[in-house]
């Protein structure tokens, strides 16, 4: 037995020197992962960094190289036809300046891994609301702007505006849509800097608490456009029909629900007669 023993014991400490007991190689390879970890949460963080350095550059592209020029031929544009087109880019770009100046204060340049930018997007949480009116304006951005571009006077000026400002090769309606696949790529950025942070960071909380706010952001942009856009349909819907009796549908109602064909049964002889019935959400 006590032989038996210290075979055993010979046996598992050559085991442990060849490597396959090692505790040491558990470590190693926590360690190794969690290097990695830090190191992709690096990754996103400078990517994040990057991009909205670059996003700051296109608006004042926007505002300085397109929207500055514009107000200077009356001959061309209108005031409303610059709202129209342009929307409240100016205000996007006030607030992303601050929200970006934030951001370099807590961005940790010699270890992109310990910075914490989730307290940034918390506290700017109520700005990113003003992209909801852009969002909704940026359809009759792109008509208003399609009309244009059929003179080639319009052509020739915005193309000029953009040599003499140096942007890069991207047309004007390009450069408008930026802003809104920027407020729609906050949520997947932030979802993939909460994946590679661990839970005992410091700002793991924020960035949870973050990657909910535009979540909700978003989705309530996205609705808010939903509805204008059903608006305007009904509108639209209603002035196709002849000889209009009644209320505007607008006036109590704001989304059609189902339209369908139903019989119209008369009393006291049961007749009926097929009727294509619209349903909204407060009349039918």
């Amino acid at each position: 037995l006590w032989v038996n023993q210290e075979d055993g014991v010979e046996e598992g400490t050559s085991e442990v020197q060849n490597g396959h007991l090692d505790p040491s190689a558990d470590c190693l390879c926590l360690g190794r992962t969690v290097q990695n970890r830090d190191q992709m949460r690096a990754n996103v963080i400078n990517e994040i960094m990057s991009t909205e350095r670059h996003y700051i550059k296109h608006l004042k592209d926007i505002c300085e190289g397109y929207l500055k020029q514009c107000r200077k031929r009356r001959d061309m544009f209108s005031d409303e036809q610059l709202k129209i087109i342009f929307g409240n880019i100016e205000d996007i770009y006030r607030f992303q300046m601050g929200f970006v100046r934030d951001l370099e204060k807590q961005y940790n340049n010699e270890d992109p891994h310990l910075s914490e930018i989730g307290p940034c997007f918390l506290e700017h949480q109520d700005g990113f609301w003003i992209y909801s009116e852009y969002c909704n304006n940026h359809l009759d951005a792109c008509m208003e702007l399609s009309k244009l571009m059929k003179d080639s006077r319009y052509q020739h000026f915005f193309e000029a505006c953009r040599l003499l400002q140096q942007m890069i090769d991207i047309a004007i309606d390009g450069f408008l849509l930026t802003p809104v696949q920027k407020i729609c790529k906050y949520p997947l950025q932030l979802a993939e800097l909460l994946k590679y942070t661990a839970q005992e960071h410091s700002d793991y909380r924020y960035v949870a608490a973050a990657l909910a706010v535009m979540r909700n952001v978003t989705l309530q942009i996205n609705e808010r456009k939903r509805r204008l856009e059903n608006i305007d349909k009904i509108a639209q819907w209603q002035a196709s029909v002849l000889d209009w009796e009644g209320d505007d549908i607008l006036d109590r109602s704001s989304e059609l629900i189902y339209t369908g064909e139903m019989s119209w049964i008369y009393q006291p002889y049961g007749r009926n007669q097929q009727r294509v019935f619209f349903l909204f959400d407060h009349q039918m």
